[in-house]
């Protein structure tokens, strides 16, 4: 780990801590996001707040082809023909989920119908905004090591996710290795959890279509009983799934809507299933789509049902590089002690962040944001889900931290 001593950190007026003016100004900032939510390759006014708080500070955006998102270099010349080598990235997804906000006491609960950052990407996208300010005031300074690249990145809950087009449109030029975190509401606040390795899922989408005649229910033996072959391809499939790959790579199949019929008395000509598909090991990943594939034509077969399979590959697991990891712990331990930072586990949730670890080394931590002594655990993705907001000047640390520790080396 690097000593605080060896690592040149702003000068504020406790090591590791943000002004209070700054600080007030983030939570202020997240909560303006909360109240106004917007869907994958929808954040419109969300990409253009984040541009003008950067542009205020001097710096210069480059919002994405794609329409929203950006990226914003600090330290690079304004007239440098490309990009330098080796930069350090901070990520973070600014969507939100199709979902209602449950917080009937909360003053900044979304103001849209049906729309709430459930998963906690106003945080992220706070964290690493406020980041960016500090990280600008020390290049002001003269104080930045090696310049840096802030990803905004739209549209994450959006399978196979706009990791994809950011990408595409040269988020990674130049770019050596990139860091992130995820809210993580079983972990304090003032704490992360870090693991190397893989720390999520892969996670497929998956839409089937069954068909038969259709006919009545007094006699099933002349016709598809239908409804008894969708029930059966939902039980057998996940079955049959397991018993063909390797148990420790974690594949499941597990159903999210089902849909058949309109009578008690008619078998009917048609029934759609919806599910995901998640795997923990990357090389079975690989295989999931001809493994279920096979496993759901062989239920439909032995029930005279027709299928129509739709297989959306959606992300494979975040692998979190060792080295990566290391800095991400030496930054918290720099900024808040080692004992801030705990082991944590591998997710079933998917992140397409693991697409930018196809083309460079990185890490992502678990910001922890559940007050400290609280019983309630609120889970990611549901209506009441909040965060104790503390947790932003964290990830602002975390991320300060971590800059000026990998520029140092």
């Amino acid at each position: 780990m690097s000593p605080e001593s060896e690592v040149d950190l702003p000068g504020e007026p406790v090591p590791g801590t943000l002004p209070e003016a700054l600080r007030a100004e983030l939570v202020a900032f997240r909560r303006d996001l909360h109240m106004h939510p917007e869907l994958g390759n929808q954040e419109f006014r969300t990409t253009a707040a984040i541009k003008a708080r950067l542009e205020k500070a001097g710096l210069r955006p480059r919002v994405l082809a794609v329409g929203t998102g950006l990226v914003c270099d600090i330290g690079v010349p304004d007239d440098a023909a490309e990009a330098p080598a080796g930069m350090l990235a901070l990520r973070a997804d600014i969507d939100a989920l199709p979902i209602p906000d449950a917080k009937t006491e909360c003053a900044y609960r979304s103001t849209v119908p049906d729309r709430a950052h459930a998963c906690g990407h106003d945080v992220h996208t706070t964290a690493v905004l406020g980041a960016g300010l500090v990280l600008a005031g020390l290049h002001r300074e003269g104080r930045l090591p090696r310049p840096v690249r802030l990803i905004f990145q739209p549209a994450e809950e959006v399978l196979p996710g706009g990791a994809a087009d950011a990408i595409e449109c040269g988020a990674l030029d130049g770019v050596g290795r990139i860091i992130a975190v995820h809210c993580d509401p079983r972990v304090d606040a003032g704490r992360i959890g870090l693991r190397a390795g893989a720390i999520t899922s892969a996670c497929d989408r998956l839409e089937i279509a069954l068909d038969g005649p259709g006919g009545h229910t007094a006699r099933p033996h002349l016709t598809t009983d239908l409804v008894t072959a969708v029930a059966r391809v939902v039980t057998d499939v996940p079955a049959i799934v397991a018993r063909r790959v390797d148990t420790r790579s974690g594949m499941a199949v597990t159903w999210g809507r089902i849909e058949s019929g309109h009578a008690p008395n008619v078998i009917p000509q048609h029934a759609e299933l919806s599910g995901t598909v998640r795997c923990l090991d990357l090389a079975a990943w690989r295989l999931a789509p001809d493994v279920v594939h096979a496993a759901i034509d062989e239920v439909a077969n032995l029930h005279r049902a027709k299928s129509e399979i739709t297989y959306v590959r959606g992300v494979p697991p975040v692998v979190n590089d060792a080295s990566v990891t290391e800095l991400l712990r030496d930054a918290m331990a720099v900024r808040r002690g080692i004992d801030s930072v705990e082991d944590t586990e591998q997710s079933l949730g998917g992140e397409d962040f693991s697409w930018y670890l196809e083309r460079v080394p990185g890490a992502m931590a678990r910001l922890g944001v559940r007050t400290p002594g609280e019983r309630t655990v609120r889970d990611l993705h549901q209506g009441d889900f909040d965060v104790d907001e503390s947790a932003i000047t964290v990830g602002v640390e975390l991320f300060t931290a971590a800059a000026l520790i990998d520029g140092g080396r």
